[in-house]
């Protein structure tokens, strides 16, 4: 599939290093939000194992070994389902598996398992996702730190099983915590994460561990895992400060809440997922510090000269550093912004990363049917929009960096059910955003139709559909 190509090579110290090398000489630039190494690090010999997206998600689960698992399988989502209720089956965890006959009596026993003090977790995909909805919020709102895998797949109708971002998406507003994973090592990664973020107490919110449905979750990766008590020992034993089993510190959970302190609640609620933003990456040094991969709020690629950038979250990545390097050896300054956290959406770290470009796609994998472009898109036009400055006009600029204003923004509509996207289709999204940079105006299709005719639902809004035929 498209998405595999241009495997990522910065999981690792060594894999930086190996980036650098490999890449022109202006590339090296460091990603400005990596987290960096500790001081002395030394990478630890490690177990590395084939293992496919839901294989590597299982076995986070494993490891983490909650004290309630309650779900309902769903394709993509399936195979976690299935391993670890052989893992329960086998003896290898002492987790309490809930069988339940759907995905809302799933939520609903996490939610419950959670407010009694256990530690919860349960996975899901699509429409499964979407019979949870009542409950995703009743979890938030009770600040309840449940984990959810969350494998991305289109929503029906009509029916697809393959993957968009339409699932994961249409819950952005939740209240939940949402990680986004670019391959299985990264899918891994955040689920152990997450267990940290949701349970630390300026968070205490929910948190999905969202992932591209078969092109990550049956796809074999080679990658590196942890051991068990080190997984264990990083996530700790959770002890929450309220449950409703304990009779000495009685609590409700859940009661009518009405004008008197409804409004007050939410306010809490708003000002965990702020402090989010400060616990994420305070988890992803502790993470770096045990195994060397360096996680961020984001990650950027050959920003720091770049002209035209696209911004994109899950599996699409690595395609799209594929055809960066690509671009950078033909002499044509592109760069790549893949976004890691989608909430609590991080807008100083995008507006400070994209400063200054001339233009920018923002990639998603999911229409909005906003007549406004999608929902990354909007969340990324919003951060810029404090950017003092004029839109950039490529007849008035000199050559170099354009000044410290906003971007030109356009929005790339792809991959809705599953189409795959190839280096081609994205070499065809800069080429949309370097004609703009030099007062081409574009055309109607791209190269050979990649690019449909552009909706434009106000006169600065400009959004295509990727692949689609018209």
């Amino acid at each position: 599939m498209g998405e595999g190509v241009g495997p990522r090579t910065a999981e690792t110290a060594e894999g930086r290093d190996r980036a650098a090398q490999e890449s022109a000489p202006d590339a090296a630039a460091p990603a400005a939000s990596a987290l960096p190494l500790p001081a002395g690090f030394r990478r630890a010999r490690r177990k590395r194992t084939a293992l496919t997206g839901n294989e590597a998600v299982a076995l986070a689960m494993r490891q983490v070994e909650p004290d309630v698992v309650a779900a309902y399988p769903i394709t993509p989502q399936t195979d976690i389902v299935q391993f670890f209720a052989s893992f329960v089956a086998d003896g290898r965890v002492k987790t309490e598996f809930v069988t339940v006959e759907s995905e809302h009596s799933a939520m609903s026993a996490v939610v419950g398992a959670s407010a009694a003090g256990a530690r919860a977790m349960t996975a899901t995909s699509a429409n499964g996702l979407a019979l949870m909805w009542e409950v995703l919020y009743i979890a938030s709102g009770s600040r309840l730190p449940i984990v959810m895998p969350v494998v991305n797949r289109a929503l029906s109708a009509p029916i697809n099983i393959h993957c968009d971002h339409s699932d994961a998406m249409g819950a952005r507003d939740s209240g939940w915590v949402q990680l986004w994973s670019e391959d299985a090592q990264e899918a891994y990664d955040n689920v152990i994460q997450a267990v940290r973020i949701a349970e630390d107490p300026r968070v205490l919110l929910p948190v999905m561990v969202c992932y591209d449905g078969f092109i990550i979750s049956h796809a074999l990766l080679n990658l590196e895992v942890l051991t068990d008590e080190e997984v264990k020992e990083f996530v700790g034993t959770y002890r929450p400060d309220r449950s409703l089993l304990d009779p000495d510190r009685p609590v409700t959970v859940g009661p009518l809440d009405l004008y008197d302190f409804y409004f007050e609640h939410k306010r809490q609620q708003a000002e965990a997922m702020a402090a989010a933003r400060a616990v994420i990456p305070e988890v992803a040094a502790a993470y770096a510090a045990l195994t060397g991969r360096s996680y961020g709020m984001m990650e950027t690629y050959r920003l720091a000269d770049a002209k035209a950038a696209v911004v994109v979250l899950g599996s699409a990545a690595g395609t799209a550093r594929f055809v960066v390097d690509r671009l950078r050896r033909e002499g044509r300054k592109a760069g790549l912004l893949k976004l890691r956290v989608f909430r609590p959406f991080p807008a100083c770290e995008m507006a400070d990363a994209l400063r200054g470009l001339h233009a920018v796609a923002v990639m998603d994998r999911c229409d909005g049917f906003s007549a406004a472009g999608g929902p990354v898109f909007n969340e990324v036009r919003s951060a810029l929009y404090g950017l003092h400055g004029e839109r950039p006009d490529a007849a008035r600029r000199p050559q170099g960096r354009a000044p410290n204003g906003p971007p030109l923004v356009v929005n790339v509509v792809y991959g809705l059910g599953g189409r795959d996207v190839d280096p081609g289709d994205v070499e065809a999204v800069f080429d949309l955003l370097f004609r703009h940079i030099e007062g081409e105006e574009p055309r109607g299709e791209d190269g050979a139709g990649v690019l449909s005719r552009s909706l434009r639902p106000s006169p600065n809004t400009e959004v295509h559909y990727l692949g689609v035929r018209e």
